[in-house]
């Protein structure tokens, strides 16, 4: 998303052009899958976090440009809201004790961070939805100078043709339009990287979907939008609608939405790039000149810029990467389903419990998709996503049932066999796996903390809403900065 781009008008001659030559990379990509040009000796894991910007008051502060200047980290980088930054950790082993250098990483870098912000009257907050947000701080002036984020605006509007309704029924009920897509900037998000060889991607990223509703029930961590209680992960349906390139008409034919949890189990990597050229127009048709071919052709890698740009307009919860590092080229899956947050330590167990579920599941005998629909899978990721970890699920062989049993009983023990697999320090393991065992067993996750602790300052506070939400902030920040589990925290 972060990328620069100089073009600020399309013509039918741009779009036509792009057209081929997106459909040239995916040629010359599955000529590259056939030959197994690709890098699979030292599988990587990566790390980045969505942050928000706040002030004083527990308001959001639209400083990114100078708290950026300010931390001058290359780590850190813009994203689509003027209150929103980005910390990219870098790629690590998962052997060792390769968890605790990301957490001690991110919490020095983040700590670094929250001292330069301070000076200029801000703080920083991992949080999925920033509760004190509200639709006056969200529009056209809210937006990131990085001309990509106006672009877009731009394209996803002229493909609308019209205002972006949102409409979420939860606990309580939402709806407003909006006239731009920085509703979208509402949303931060963690993602995880797993870079995985070509014959391996398709049972990765399958295993990545069967899991991504458990994912969000556990981590759980954004239910308040806008001054009401909603889902527990409510990023979740304002993500889809805050992107949405249909207009209600579209929809009605059936047009896939451009945020997609997918319709089918996959074969091979393929069949997502595939998908995604057949089924999406471009949003930025900007060409590079690099003819893919010819370099393929001369021994090169090639950069396969439009099809990446392309499958960054696509916004699959498990989403497909093609990259080339240091002249190799290799693939990830990138894990977009959780919301950043509560703390550092409560990130890294989230990470833990994805890598080592899904190395399991993809090395598993009988693979789980085989036993599973697909459509029980997208069931099952609404359903966490509505009710957080109070959720029911499907599970092969056991049916419906609460998914912290389903944690409890089977999820946790397959996570410590797959980070056995990767070879993790088995105090590690234990230590990160004991996080998430224990927000099963006390019902506790970033969004039961937030929606108790407002309840509890409306009822035994009598503090009016708006209140209560910055007062949800300030504890929840003093809380994150101590990096003490979330399923320790108190309520106020």
């Amino acid at each position: 998303m972060g990328e620069f781009v100089g073009t600020r008008t399309f013509n039918r001659e741009d779009r036509t052009r792009y057209r081929e030559k997106v459909r040239r990379c995916l040629d010359v990509f599955a000529e590259m899958l056939r030959e197994s040009r690709f890098d699979v000796d030292r599988p990587m894991t990566g790390l980045e976090i969505e942050l928000n910007l706040v002030d004083a008051e527990s308001q959001p502060a639209m400083r990114n440009d100078e708290v950026l200047a300010a931390i001058a980290d290359p780590s850190f980088q813009t994203e689509l809201g003027q209150f929103n930054l980005e910390i990219n950790v870098a790629p690590r082993r998962l052997t060792g004790t390769r968890t605790a250098q990301f957490e001690e990483h991110v919490r020095a870098s983040l700590n670094a961070a929250e001292e330069k912000a301070r000076a200029l009257g801000a703080h920083l907050v991992m949080i999925g939805i920033l509760p004190t947000l509200l639709p006056h701080h969200l529009d056209a002036r809210t937006l990131s100078a990085n001309p990509r984020y106006e672009l877009l605006n731009e394209q996803i509007f002229a493909a609308r043709g019209e205002d972006l309704r949102i409409a979420i029924n939860g606990v309580e009920r939402l709806a407003v339009t909006a006239d731009t897509i920085t509703p979208e900037a509402a949303c931060t998000s963690t993602q995880f990287h797993l870079q995985v060889s070509p014959a391996q991607f398709a049972d990765y990223w399958n295993a990545a979907q069967a899991i991504a509703g458990v994912q969000v029930a556990v981590g759980a961590n954004s239910p308040l939008l806008f001054g009401r209680e909603l889902w527990r992960e409510t990023r979740i349906p304002l993500f889809q609608q805050a992107t949405d390139t249909r207009p209600e008409e579209i929809k009605a034919q059936g047009v896939r939405p451009r945020v997609w949890f997918g319709e089918r189990w996959i074969t091979s990597v393929f069949d997502l790039f595939e998908e995604n050229v057949r089924y999406f127009p471009a949003l930025l048709p900007v060409c590079d000149a690099e003819d893919p071919a010819e370099t393929l052709a001369a021994g090169g890698v090639p950069k396969l810029a439009e099809l990446r740009l392309h499958n960054g307009t696509v916004y699959r919860w498990n989403r497909p990467v093609y990259d080339v590092l240091r002249g190799r080229p290799h693939l990830r899956v990138e894990n977009r389903v959780l919301p950043a947050g509560p703390t550092v330590v409560d990130t890294v167990a989230n990470g833990a419990f994805y890598f080592g579920l899904v190395r399991a599941l993809a090395e598993s005998d009988r693979p789980l998709w085989s036993q599973m629909s697909f459509s029980a899978a997208e069931e099952n990721f609404g359903n966490c996503a509505r009710h957080g970890i109070d959720a029911q699920v499907f599970w092969p062989g056991l049916g419906y049932l609460p998914v912290t049993e389903l944690v409890l009983r089977r999820l946790l023990r397959l996570a410590h066999h797959g980070l056995d697999r990767w070879g993790l320090d088995p105090q590690e393991r234990d230590r990160l796996l004991g996080i998430i065992e224990q927000r099963c067993l006390t019902g506790r996750n970033g969004a039961s903390w937030q929606v108790g602790t407002l309840h509890r300052l409306e009822s035994a506070d009598h503090l009016d809403r708006p209140a209560a939400l910055r007062e949800v902030v300030r504890h929840y920040v003093d809380l994150m900065h101590g990096n003490r589990p979330v399923h320790e925290w108190p309520l106020p």
